[in-house]
């Protein structure tokens, strides 16, 4: 197996952003998650209100701050590259009592995956339900948050889509 590097540093170990002009342009998709734990009494509240706050409709907001993350994710990170993002779809749902999942998967068609602008689009959005919901509790709890799969370039990690 070969020695794994850092890929955005150079030789002198300076930070540097990879040059992916010689990478083939092919379609890649990456798909984040990002959760929240609600104390009990928090999310049945919640689920009572149709995930409504004094601020307005969480998932709907959730969804467009999501969103708008995506588009800026290389405003952000420092070395992401800016992308044309083709495709960006939420999922948001309860998977327990307590725990609300914030699926994010994003596609485009370029020489570098989009695996930042997903974890970036969840977790903003995780953040996004956060504020519209902490005038009820400050103990909702943010994570973890982490890559589920991607397509394209050199490999491909994660499960297939259905």
């Amino acid at each position: 197996m070969a020695k794994k590097k850092l890929t955005h540093v150079d030789a002198a170990g300076r930070p540097a952003m990879v040059d992916v002009s010689g990478k083939a342009l092919t379609a890649r998709e990456a798909v984040a998650e990002c959760r929240l734990r609600f104390p009990p009494a928090v999310a049945s509240a919640l689920r009572k209100g149709g995930m409504k706050t004094a601020k307005g409709a969480v998932m709907d907001t959730a969804i467009i701050a999501g969103t708008m993350a995506v588009k800026r994710t290389h405003e952000l990170i420092p070395f992401c590259h800016p992308l044309p993002i083709e495709g960006c779809r939420f999922d948001l749902a309860w998977s327990s009592e307590s725990v609300l999942r914030i699926e994010c998967a994003v596609r485009t068609t370029h020489r570098t995956g989009v695996e930042m602008e997903a974890l970036t689009g969840a977790t903003v959005a995780a953040l996004t339900v956060y504020d519209m919901c902490k005038a009820l509790s400050h103990a909702i709890v943010i994570g973890p948050a982490r890559l589920l799969a991607k397509r394209g370039g050199k490999r491909d990690v994660g499960k297939a889509r259905a």
